[in-house]
């Protein structure tokens, strides 16, 4: 697991590890990792493992699949029953992710402070009754589809950035990427489902005087609220407070989270191995100010990742919007082209997992991340360049393919380059939040008007995603030559002018903080 297996002396900051709600953990001043050392970091690990992501997956799979069904219903008869004209359709998609993007600051904040085991199961309940009334809806104006998806961003705005954030608050840097596919992989598999469970419950067309199409939403509705109920018991907080830890292994994965992205140097008799005197390890700060906020909206490195953001949620929401109707396009019938997007999703879904293990095993982000737009390219570049049914399939298959591993590549590099709690909850909420926004973008590339072609469609996708790999390089050359600079810094003896709680307030802007890429 990196450094936890590395032979280092850390000392303690002075003000103690707190924790985020109830409840304190005091560790010694003189604790370091070799503490420990007789625990099984493993077990540790399957036991936050097993706790957390089964329920965190199945979440995140009936977000997904809630905001997503509406392409399945579209095919099913929903534009030609309730009249509406292909760009009010269209409409209906964009504005669920400006009112998305709007909550999702607000929410992550809102997380740190009220119990995640609480305000998660909340928000569930209240999408879910917004997707079961969406059954009802009647036509444009009214009842009308388009307010009820301005609700429905509304309520599940919190759970994805939610989500995310929850993660970093359990595991370290050279941990997390695995876990946050394995918690995203949900999605692919959601669209899997989706076309599943379209195909079948679109036979219930004609039950209760009801279309096919609403009982999509109907039921897909219900069982997501039914699931909230039992995740209000099944969730837990933080470590601090998880009644599956003892006390010595809370101790343990607290005091690892609050050191993480450090240098550290070994150290024999107080002097370091470059022969300077150690200094005390900093850890990062945990109480909120406003200047955190602050910080994560003035840094550079997240409007980055937003860009790269982009390329892949642009691409993401295209193939989640439109996919069965890409293929319906082509010549399939409308249920042949529910079952045809299963296997994209279920191959997506595993390469999310498998790439996710093999990032945190190299600890790069960069390469993965890169290596998969420039596969996105390759997909969009046969879509757009030739009419036939198969070679559009594999192309839009490839796209699917690289998309998905991407999506918590992008997701875990800002994470891991983030120090400090809050200012990582606003950062990561802020590019969720602003980042989807493509999907805003994304909901109009594929008109109607455009099939069976859809030239600007693809075309729009292969834009974003080339400058997503542009903005990806910027990043990885910027990181380079920052940790360079502040190893130079190091060495003339620069730490000699910084307190413990400069360094502390400084998050990941400190000389002793290395950015991973």
């Amino acid at each position: 697991m990196g450094s936890l297996e590395e032979k280092t002396n850390v000392i303690q900051a002075e003000d103690g590890t707190k924790s985020s709600q109830e409840g304190k953990i005091e560790i010694a001043p003189a604790t370091t990792l070799e503490s420990f050392a007789h625990l099984d970091q493993k077990a540790i690990l399957r036991k936050m493992d097993l706790r957390l992501i089964p329920m965190l997956a199945l979440l995140y799979l009936l977000s997904f699949l809630d905001r997503g069904n509406i392409g399945n219903a579209r095919i099913e008869g929903l534009t030609d029953d309730i009249h509406i004209s292909p760009d009010q359709y269209n409409w209906c998609l964009t504005v669920f992710f400006f009112t998305y993007a709007a909550f999702e600051v607000p929410s992550n904040l809102l997380l740190k402070r009220l119990r995640p085991s609480r305000w998660l199961p909340t928000i569930m309940v209240a999408w879910g009754v917004v997707m079961t009334l969406m059954g009802i809806v009647k036509n444009y104006e009214g009842k009308c589809l388009l307010i009820a998806r301005i609700f429905l961003g509304v309520t599940e705005a919190g759970l994805f950035p939610g989500v995310a954030y929850y993660l970093t608050m359990w595991y370290t840097r050279e941990e997390i990427q695995f876990r946050q596919a394995l918690f995203f992989s949900a999605a692919s598999i959601a669209g899997a489902f989706s076309g599943l469970l379209a195909y079948a419950i679109a036979k219930m067309d004609g039950v209760g005087n009801l279309e096919g199409w609403r009982w999509i939403f109907i039921l897909e509705g219900i069982a997501t609220v039914l699931v909230a109920f039992f995740a209000f018991t099944m969730l837990h907080d933080f470590p601090e407070t998880a009644t599956f830890f003892t006390e010595e292994e809370r101790a343990f994965v607290v005091f690892r989270l609050k050191y993480q992205g450090q240098q550290q140097l070994k150290v024999t008799n107080g002097v370091a191995e470059d022969g300077g005197i150690v200094r005390p390890q900093v850890a990062q700060s945990e109480e909120f100010r406003w200047l955190y906020v602050r910080q994560a909206f003035a840094d550079w490195q997240i409007w980055a990742s937003i860009m790269v953001y982009w390329g892949i949620v642009c691409p993401l929401y295209g193939i989640a919007l439109f996919l069965p109707t890409i293929i319906r396009d082509l010549g399939y019938t409308s249920s042949t082209a529910q079952l045809m997007t299963v296997p994209i999703y279920i191959t997506a879904a595993i390469l999310a997992v498998v790439f996710a293990y093999i990032s945190d095993r190299v600890g790069k982000r960069s390469p993965f991340v890169i290596g998969f737009l420039l596969m996105m390219i390759v997909g969009f570049s046969m879509c757009i360049s030739s009419s036939n049914p198969r070679v559009v399939y594999a192309g839009v298959f490839l796209a699917a393919c690289a998309i998905y591993p991407a999506f918590p590549g992008i997701i875990t590099w800002l994470s891991n380059n983030l120090a400090g709690s809050y200012k990582r909850s606003a950062g990561m909420a802020l590019q969720i939040g602003v980042g989807n926004l493509g999907g805003a973008m994304a909901s109009n590339f594929y008109r109607a008007k455009d099939s069976p072609r859809y030239i600007l469609g693809h075309g729009l996708e292969l834009g974003f995603i080339s400058a997503g790999i542009i903005a990806a390089v910027i990043m990885v050359v910027s990181y380079a030559s920052i940790n360079r600079k502040r190893e130079r810094q190091i060495q003339e003896g620069a730490l000699d002018v910084h307190t413990s709680e400069e360094l502390s307030i400084k998050g990941d802007k400190a000389i002793t903080f290395r950015y991973m890429y």
